[in-house]
């Protein structure tokens, strides 16, 4: 093989390391760039001791486009409007900027936050 070959692999290699350092960790892997997943890809999880999103609740997590918001707490918005309906009593009819509590429990249900 000639040298100027050798000189090329090893430039590569070098190359290859500086790559890999700044994706590797000793206990993670560091991305600076966005992760796309690609069509009928899925995230698999064990059944362990599971798996957190966000280790704190001032970091931020965002779903849909929507802002990334810290950990949501009574104070930490405020609260939607409650509009009566005729009888003046919370039911089913019953609404909090524009969604009762039906429409609320379908929607996290669709996202699958809840069963």
């Amino acid at each position: 093989m000639p040298e100027e070959r050798i000189a090329q692999l090893e430039n590569e290699i070098r190359e290859l390391k500086t790559v890999m350092s700044m994706l590797m960790y000793s206990d993670r892997y560091f991305f600076s760039r966005d992760i796309q997943i690609d069509n009928g890809r899925n995230i698999q999880l064990s059944t362990g001791t599971g798996t957190r999103f966000g280790t704190g609740t001032s970091q931020r997590m965002g779903f849909f486009n929507a802002t990334p918001v810290i950990q949501q707490t009574t104070t930490s918005q405020t609260p939607s409007t409650f509009v009566a309906n005729t009888s003046g009593i919370v039911d089913d009819t019953a609404t909090w900027a524009g969604y009762t509590i039906g429409d609320i429990v379908a929607i996290l249900r669709a996202f699958g936050f809840i069963a």
